[in-house]
């Protein structure tokens, strides 16, 4: 279940908002200059399907983004649990990496082809958490503050668009806001998220 929370960004004691529905998360983050939109899902994809499968389903939503936002490279991301021996480092490696509070120069697009991540946007005063789930495709513009947990277990498959050559590029603020607020498991579980307003 997609799902949107805003909390100050003094941490999550007050609970500002809490809704499930696609369409109040899509006007919520439009005011917030964040793209969301929701694509349809192949169910013949398996959760852990390669780059090539992944192209061959989405290739119209695809070429369509590209040719409206002008991206240069696209690539597929996937990170499962299975029979590799390096997936406990690589997982943790990357959890690591991206929960550090950051900034790009270039617009975060992704979108979900199977699995979840949280994706936390620090605006203002505020800290609104994203859980995407299969099917979300959310851009964080440039410059935004933010920061993406994926769980202590990862398991999804993400495509991502780039403008810039290098790819992912970030700039890390230095602050310590992430470990404030509830992980991508709490937030999935449904546990650890205080108060219980919905709008």
């Amino acid at each position: 279940m997609t799902l949107l929370m805003t909390w100050p960004d003094s941490g999550p004691e007050r609970l500002v908002r809490r809704t499930s529905d696609p369409a109040r998360i899509g006007a919520a983050l439009d005011a917030l200059g964040v793209r969301f939109e929701r694509w349809p899902v192949h169910e013949e994809l398996p959760a852990d399907a390669d780059s090539a499968a992944v192209f061959a389903a989405y290739g119209p939503q695809i070429d369509r983004l590209t040719a409206e936002e002008g991206f240069t490279t696209v690539d597929v991301l996937g990170l499962h649990p299975g029979d590799d021996p390096g997936y406990p480092a690589k997982a943790e490696a990357a959890r690591a990496k991206f929960l550090q509070e950051h900034t790009h120069d270039d617009d975060e697009i992704r979108f979900f082809v199977s699995g979840s991540g949280v994706f936390y946007l620090h605006i203002g005063s505020e800290v609104h958490a994203v859980l995407c789930e299969r099917g979300d495709l959310l851009g964080v513009p440039r410059g935004t503050t933010h920061w993406f947990d994926m769980g202590a277990r990862p398991a999804f498959t993400a495509i991502r668009f780039f403008r810039r050559q290098d790819g992912w590029v970030g700039t890390f603020t230095g602050s310590s806001i992430a470990a404030r607020f509830p992980d991508h498991d709490a937030i999935a579980a449904g546990h650890g998220i205080t108060g219980s307003r919905t709008v």
